[in-house]
């Protein structure tokens, strides 16, 4: 019986190894991996104890600390678990699905979505030259309701005035976060989730880290201008794209909004 190994073991083996390096990875960019490992090393203690040594006792006390432990890590972990279920639901694949079903909105809106670019392009060009420091989040897909009742609603028409307006050094709206969202602004002074990723360039300051934070957890697009060299940066998939020309940015929204 020990020998018998087939199709559905090498399988069984391969999705375990991808989950674990998932995992490993969530931990790390959680700056949780200590806990990671502390985890695995007493899985395989419980796993040693209760299945090949088959020692009863402890056994059976590893057994009520695994159950009362899973509660635990949930619990501890919410916040991870709650990303890795929304990347996995945000899977390219679901994405491309949703795209093949809404290509007739798109070619309907397509011209609504040409319109807000430009100002949004032209507001952060000026602000780049100014070097007055600015965060913009799109929505797509996922929606943002509660990033949105973080700040003030302003439920108007996207214009460059109003961007730069907002933004400007003595507003008081000027540190939050902009939600542009069904071709309106939404709402302005938005409180966005930083991000820890340690692989973040130092040089990048909190809008920075705020960008990548909310693009972990949505699929939205998110455009900062840096108040300390006036550099445009677009985080998308939480992933940076830095320095950016007017051309390329507004390819970039083009590609990714029309």
């Amino acid at each position: 019986m020990f020998f018998e190994f087939g199709i559905k073991d090498v399988v069984d083996i391969v999705l375990v190894a991808l989950m674990l390096f998932y995992i490993y990875r969530l931990m790390k960019e959680s700056r949780s991996l200590n806990v990671f490992m502390g985890i695995l090393i007493f899985v395989v203690l419980w796993l040693l104890v209760s299945q090949v040594l088959e020692m009863k006792l402890l056994g059976s006390i590893m057994d009520k600390f695994v159950s009362v432990g899973v509660i635990a890590l949930i619990i501890l972990f919410q916040e991870d678990i709650r990303k890795f279920l929304y990347n996995l639901g945000a899977h390219q694949r679901t994405q491309a699905l949703r795209r093949l079903f809404s290509i007739g909105d798109k070619q309907q809106n397509s011209e609504q979505v040409k319109r807000m670019i430009m100002p949004i392009v032209m507001s952060c060009m000026s602000m780049s030259k100014k070097k007055v420091g600015a965060l913009i989040v799109i929505q797509r897909g996922t929606p943002l309701d509660d990033i949105v009742a973080t700040g003030e609603q302003i439920d108007a028409v996207i214009s460059q005035q109003l961007i730069e307006n907002v933004f400007f050094k003595n507003s008081p709206l000027h540190d939050g976060a902009m939600i542009v969202a069904n071709q309106r602004i939404r709402a302005a002074g938005c409180i966005l989730p930083v991000s820890h990723d340690l692989d973040i360039p130092k040089e990048l300051g909190l809008r920075h880290r705020a960008a990548l934070g909310i693009t972990h957890e949505s699929d939205c697009i998110a455009i900062v201008v840096s108040e300390e060299t006036g550099g445009i940066s677009v985080a998308i998939r939480s992933n940076f794209q830095l320095r950016l020309s007017a051309e390329k940015l507004e390819s970039i929204l083009t590609q990714e909004l029309a």
